[in-house]
């Protein structure tokens, strides 16, 4: 909500149109002419919409009314070159090599493409800016077709998007990594855009990293993956990813937030499943102030398949919010969802998810299962699981658990010696410790062990 909102009582829907979001800033960053143009349409777009309260049922328990936009303004409308600002090119090698073996690297600077290389012919992975490709203007917006508020943002915003473009029939061993770098001065708006295609009967596997570059992933000392060079800067951190899943293609994708202590993310993940497709997606969340990931999921042909997983561990006043939707439009598709989370000290936690069967969709198979430790008097957690069921012939679940320490296991460890603050630790690391084991690419799967352990005040060896 806006400050003059706030101080005059209005309906933020009835608000003054923000200075600092306009079709004339989004006009002024480079680009291809139809970039230019869907950039405007959805700057007006966004300008006459109203903005979202905890109100609706979509930010329902978030804190949502505490943004004030007027802080902010989109980085790269300053510097119409595209200037991407500073970066730690040490610290982020260091990091990237740590994920093992790779066909192919992207790294945006505050929205900025700094960094592209590929290890595999174009005949297999494309790789680039989607103003570069052929269909670029096409691929935008073919998964996230009907945009409203932060996502809008990004289409008026997102100064390069990104494309990986992965041919079909393609095998392609090792992952592409994308590398989101957010720096700079305090009130920047960086707007992150990515967009997976994997052809028909391709496979591969993504790793797509959004991180302070003075903090989390990235702060000096390499063995704190939590430490900051200074105070943290409030920053606005809209990223869109699209992912789309070509008949008998499989793709792996994991996401990794490592953001400054004070920034305000809203990230949202739409992916489309074409027939006898499979899409393993892992997310984990371990930085900023409010951090929001919406993942929809829409199963679109016969016979697809999606496992979606995330990890999570909030601290000191953290607030870290999922909204996930698994949208079964045709029959036999399957869906299985894990999201696997704690809270400590005054940090809060959202999960409210939708399993949606349409008609037509029958032997769909959904399942839908969140957990939540919450470890400190001060620290809440909230899990709201849905059906929206309209087929009969389907099997469906779901579930959630929101609950302290198991206290046999606590006095388990105690009774042989442990001390109570080892006993948590321990057992909020074998909490984790089975999903941390299912991130679907290798090179992934012991950085989110070490940070996830290391989160939880365990050492990882």
């Amino acid at each position: 909500m806006s400050a003059e909102a706030r101080a005059t009582g209005l309906d933020p829907r009835e608000a003054p149109i923000l200075p600092t979001f306009t079709p004339d800033h989004a006009a002024a960053l480079p680009g291809a002419p139809w970039l230019a143009q869907r950039r405007v349409e959805a700057a007006e777009a966004f300008s006459s919409s109203p903005l979202p309260t905890e109100k609706d049922e979509v930010w329902r328990y978030s804190r949502i009314d505490d943004l004030d936009l007027e802080r902010f303004r989109p980085t790269g409308s300053e510097h119409p070159g595209g200037d991407p600002g500073p970066s730690s090119s040490g610290r982020l090698h260091a990091l990237v090599d740590g994920l093992g073996a790779r066909s192919g690297l992207v790294v945006t600077i505050n929205g900025v493409l700094a960094t592209l290389s590929s290890s595999v012919g174009d005949d297999v992975v494309v790789l680039g800016r989607a103003t570069d490709h052929p269909e670029g203007a096409d691929l935008l917006g073919a998964v996230l077709a009907d945009p409203h508020d932060f996502p809008l943002l990004n289409d008026a915003f997102a100064i390069d998007p990104v494309v990986i473009d992965v041919q079909a029939g393609a095998t392609v061993a090792d992952p592409v990594v994308v590398v989101h770098v957010v720096s700079g001065a305090a009130g920047g708006a960086v707007f992150p855009r990515t967009v997976v295609r994997t052809g028909a009967g391709a496979t591969a596997g993504v790793i797509e990293i959004v991180v302070d570059a003075d903090s989390g992933l990235l702060a000096d000392a390499p063995t704190d993956l939590f430490s900051s060079a200074g105070p943290p800067v409030e920053r606005l951190v809209v990223p869109v990813t699209e992912l789309k899943v070509g008949d008998g293609a499989s793709l792996a994708y994991v996401s990794i937030q490592s953001l400054g202590g004070a920034t305000w993310q809203m990230a949202h993940q739409a992916s489309i499943i074409g027939a006898d497709a499979t899409l393993s997606s892992y997310a984990v969340a371990l930085g900023g102030s409010y951090a929001r990931l919406r993942t929809d999921s829409a199963l679109m042909g016969e016979s697809g398949a999606s496992r979606l997983r995330a990890a999570f561990i909030g601290r000191d006043d953290q607030m870290l919010d999922f909204r996930t939707l698994q949208d079964h439009r045709a029959p036999r598709t399957t869906s299985d969802l894990l999201f696997m989370g704690a809270v400590a000290d005054r940090s809060h936690s959202v999960y409210s998810g939708l399993i949606r069967v349409r008609r037509g969709a029958v032997k769909s198979d959904a399942m839908q299962t969140n957990h939540n430790l919450v470890l400190d008097e001060g620290a809440h957690a909230d899990s709201v699981p849905n059906l929206d069921i309209e087929e009969n012939d389907v099997k469906c679940s779901h579930g959630s658990t929101v609950g302290p320490v198991d206290e046999d296991q606590r006095y388990y460890l105690e009774s042989r010696g442990i001390e109570p603050g080892r006993a948590e630790q321990l057992i909020v690391a074998g909490f984790f410790e089975s999903i941390a084991d299912q991130v679907p690419l290798p090179g992934a799967r012991d950085l989110i062990g070490r940070a996830l352990a290391e989160r939880s005040g365990v050492s990882h060896g």
